[in-house]
């Protein structure tokens, strides 16, 4: 009995091995149904539960920005927004038999310029094709794109937010750019149901999209919409696109998956056509805890096209998602191979240079970018970084700081707190844009130098400014001398007003004179209500200073 035994449990401990060897991850051994001896004899056993699973997502972005261009990307038809619908198109944008398509050369330019400043190797010859599917808003069947060997390929995005408790901490990240491309956009479905039918309306079928696809190196809405912030910036600041995503000239779908790190990718949906940088992180994160409870509950995660319902703050199904042979992609059989030349030099006898796109010529004519602008803020004028990305961030407020520096000898530390409180601050209690501002820089500069040449208190030069808002047409200096608020330069009367405060409130004098000093500020405000926020606040605590010591 004792040698059978024995033989058993070398036979187990020997499938365990093999069990051990072909499932490495397997939680689960063989083993012998003991006796009521052998449990009495042996010691318990404890099962080790193993550590729940930690996911976390994968984000990666496909962004459709709109081409900065007069006309569509194949033919002469204007671009233009809310015009009256099908008053925009041409016999090419409604497909008419006969007609072929002309690039625009501008769209190509812009596509050659958004490249350069993402760090893209630029394809000299790139290839057009065609993507099929059936819209009722797509009149061809397809959409002219590049598929096979786009214009641009191998670039990066550097881009940074601001995080930390305070949000004062800046955070670096880079998301890789797979490619970029040039591509027609499709019509618009205006669906009515109260009559239900959908109506087609043409005026943005063929305007020229460059689409950018970044490569999953993002792993949550707060880097996704960081990143597209900065594009949109990238893109104004080129002026390929004005990235107003209100009206559709910024498009994102994003590419959600969970995984455990270090195991491979899991299964994406993409949720299309969002339209906004606040609801692009809304919509990451949830679909990101969405798959997690899914796994979570033993399910599989779909493959699935899904939309964003900003009301409900949910992401829902729309279609399962496509593959590449679902979309049966050809060569354009009406476009050459697009060609651009680094240089002059390399240009063909024969061809016109005022024809041509010369990469070296449009690299030569970027302007500074936002991620550099920002640094020289913080360089030069030794600025903190969260002021940096506010002055760069609101279109126009770098040019308003800049320019009511070079009008006034007020530090840049001190007048970025007048551009970043009170400027921007009433901008936005009126949804107003910087170029609507009815203070100008220099009405601005003026102001700040009266107080920096003491003729006005910082409390005053505050009720001027606020005037000066309600009554754009008045100077800082009318408004001191109307409404009498310059400073008291009277140091008998300041000496007259500060004792009559200090005889009126013994008890905060004999506190300052026990050592309580903050008692000091309450008497100093008291001193500039009576004299209408006009006094000196440094004068004002060197008389109470004196008179309480």
């Amino acid at each position: 009995m004792a040698a059978s035994s024995v033989a058993a449990s070398e036979l187990l401990q020997n499938m365990n091995k093999h069990i051990s060897i072909l499932y490495p991850k397997a939680s689960y051994v063989i083993r012998r149904i003991s006796t009521s001896r052998q449990r009495s004899d042996s010691q318990p056993q404890l099962r080790v539960k193993s550590a729940p699973k930690q996911l976390v997502g994968v984000v990666g972005l496909e962004v459709h920005a709109q081409i900065n261009s007069n006309t569509k990307l194949f033919s002469g038809s204007s671009v233009r927004f809310s015009a009256p619908p099908n008053s925009l198109v041409s016999p090419f944008d409604a497909s008419l038999p006969g007609t072929l398509p002309v690039l625009n050369t501008r769209c190509v330019e812009a596509a050659v310029m958004t490249a350069l400043a993402l760090n893209c190797t630029i394809n000299r010859t790139s290839l057009f094709d065609r993507k099929h599917y059936f819209y009722a808003d797509l009149p061809t069947g397809y959409q002219i794109t590049q598929q096979r060997r786009p214009i641009a390929v191998d670039g990066f995005l550097a881009y940074s937010f601001l995080g930390g408790k305070k949000r004062n901490q800046v955070i670096k990240r880079t998301v890789s750019i797979k490619q970029i491309q040039l591509e027609q956009d499709s019509g618009k479905s205006l669906h009515d149901d109260l009559r239900s039918q959908t109506l087609i309306d043409l005026n943005r079928a063929g305007v020229g999209l460059m689409e950018l696809v970044m490569e999953p190196d993002m792993s949550c809405g707060e880097e996704a919409a960081a990143a597209v912030g900065e594009l949109q910036l990238i893109l104004q600041t080129l002026g390929t696109c004005q990235g107003n995503m209100s009206e559709g000239q910024l498009r994102v779908d994003a590419n959600v998956s969970v995984h455990e790190p270090g195991e491979p990718l899991g299964i994406r949906t993409e949720v299309k056509n969002i339209n906004s940088i606040r609801y692009l992180a809304k919509a990451i994160d949830y679909e990101i805890q969405r798959q997690i409870a899914v796994l979570q509950r033993g399910g599989t995660v779909q493959s699935q096209t899904r939309a964003f319902d900003s009301k409900s703050g949910e992401t829902v199904p729309m279609r399962d998602k496509e593959g590449l042979q679902d979309y049966r992609f050809m060569p354009e059989p009406n476009l050459p191979p697009l060609i651009v030349y680094e240089d002059n030099a390399s240009l063909p006898s024969g061809i016109d240079a005022c024809q041509a796109v010369v990469v070296q010529e449009i690299r030569e004519a970027l302007p500074e970018l936002p991620a550099v602008k920002r640094e020289r803020l913080v360089q030069t004028y030794g600025l903190l970084p969260e002021h940096s990305f506010t002055l760069v961030n609101e279109d126009g407020l770098l040019e308003y700081f800049e320019a009511v520096l070079k009008a006034t000898k007020k530090e840049p530390r001190k007048v970025i707190g007048w551009v970043t409180n009170e400027l921007v601050g009433h901008l936005k209690q009126q949804d107003m844009s910087v170029s609507q501002s009815p203070i100008a820089p220099s009405a601005l500069a003026e102001l700040l130098e009266l107080q920096e040449t003491g003729h006005i208190s910082s409390s005053a030069a505050r009720r001027v400014f606020q005037e000066m808002w309600r009554s754009p047409g008045k100077t800082a200096l009318q408004i001191i001398q109307e409404q009498d608020l310059g400073l008291v330069s009277d140091t008998a009367q300041l000496h007259s007003i500060c004792q009559e405060v200090l005889d009126s409130h013994p008890d905060e004098v004999n506190a300052i004179r026990g050592g309580n000093k903050k008692v000091l500020n309450k008497l100093m405000g008291l001193v500039q209500r009576e004299t209408k926020g006009r006094a000196d606040p440094v004068l004002v605590r060197k008389i109470i200073q004196e008179k309480t010591s």
